[in-house]
């Protein structure tokens, strides 16, 4: 049986960092994924990713988000293709509203440049977007998209290329420990290792050891609309947005980047999944009706003509927030669960602490609010 110092179970974007980061340490690395790397069967895949700092989740992300802006930067650096594109980001919503009162609370906790639009400079910069008078509208300079395929391969190959084994096309049945290392069982033979990081987005509540983590999977669903005027494009200034209804719906977007249009999405809702295996990939009337009722509203210039979709899943957790922890019984086992639709922006630092809980038994980055003690 092959012996490790580290098996990365799940190598989507959070595993692939992990798995990086585990390699370029020098620690003996396998990394097991069901699929390939930049698979359309999960969590992480449709173009583009958001990236925005002031961060209306909670004030807490934003230093994980800083030392995040600097790993992606230094990969788009060294890839061969861009990752990381930064446009700024425009945020809407209710003034008194969980978005708008989130970001300015971040900006704020931590002294970050946040600009606000009134309706002139709104009209001007944006004029494909229309917002009612009870709203209010910020522009965050630092932020953009990363394109979300390209970052989990790049990843990959560079723990590949720093010496870790990859094998795809594996399926974990189980995993328990053996005395000081654990033993991981799959429908491809056994592997051994000292150490193990638990990555298995909507997989992860069968593969926890006998844990019991607050989650459910949620299918969503991403769309592109033709637009019917230039005001939607990357070349025109159009910018990733997340906007938050009077309803209390939360919406997000890309501008047109290809022939596919402009991504258009809800991150709030979703119908919840038994199997992420049965996951229907078919799109469905209804998954355009909030979305198109959200574009007739605030972004008119889109016509009502869907060019694409892509079916993916949330793993959400009870509060919606990150769990990022050791393992309860096995202080060797570090885990990632319940990124609940925001965590693609968090993977390389994601990845750096799982690598540095596994090897290290502790790190430095503050993550303390993320542990599963809050439940």
């Amino acid at each position: 049986m092959e012996t490790y110092d580290c098996i990365v179970l799940g190598v989507g974007a959070v595993g692939s960092a992990a798995l990086s980061q585990l390699a370029s340490r020098g620690a003996r690395t396998l990394g097991l994924e069901r699929f390939e790397p930049g698979h359309d069967r999960g969590s992480s895949h449709g173009h583009t990713r958001a990236i925005r700092l002031a961060y209306f989740e909670h004030p807490d992300y934003v230093p994980l988000l800083r030392r995040s802006f600097e790993l992606w930067r230094a990969l788009d650096q060294r890839a061969s293709q861009p990752l990381y594109v930064e446009t700024g980001v425009l945020e809407a919503g209710p003034v008194a509203g969980e978005l708008i009162e989130g970001v300015l609370r971040s900006a704020a906790d931590h002294d970050l440049e946040v600009q606000e639009l009134d309706s002139a400079a709104l009209a001007k910069r944006f004029p494909g977007v229309r917002l009612p008078k009870d709203m209010r509208a910020l522009f965050e300079p630092i932020g953009g998209y990363l394109h979300v395929e390209d970052c989990i391969k790049a990843m990959a190959a560079e723990a590949v290329a720093a010496g870790a084994e990859l094998r795809t096309g594996v399926t974990v049945e189980s995993w328990q420990a053996d005395g000081e290392q654990y033993i991981v069982q799959t429908d491809r033979g056994s592997f051994r290792a000292a150490s193990l990081v638990l990555a298995q987005g909507a997989w992860s509540s069968r593969d926890m050891g006998g844990a019991s983590l607050p989650l459910r999977v949620l299918r969503k669903v991403q769309l592109w609309y033709k637009a019917r005027n230039d005001h939607y494009t990357r070349a025109n200034g159009f910018v990733p947005f997340a906007m938050e209804t009077p309803s209390g719906q939360v919406f997000y977007g890309f501008p047109e980047l290809d022939l596919r249009g402009v991504k258009v999405a809800e991150h709030t809702s979703g119908v919840e999944l038994p199997d992420p295996l049965a996951l229907d990939r078919e799109l469905q009337r209804a998954d355009q009706l909030p979305v198109e009722g959200f574009n007739h509203a605030f972004l008119p210039g889109l016509s009502d003509q869907c060019m694409h979709h892509a079916t993916c899943m949330y793993t959400e957790s009870a509060d919606g927030h990150f769990i990022l922890d050791q393992h309860a019984e096995h202080a060797r086992v570090a885990y990632a669960a319940g990124l609940s639709g925001h965590g693609f922006k968090f993977a390389p630092v994601l990845g750096q602490a799982l690598a540095e809980l596994a090897l290290d038994g502790g790190t430095a980055l503050p993550i303390g609010f993320l542990s599963s003690a809050r439940f």
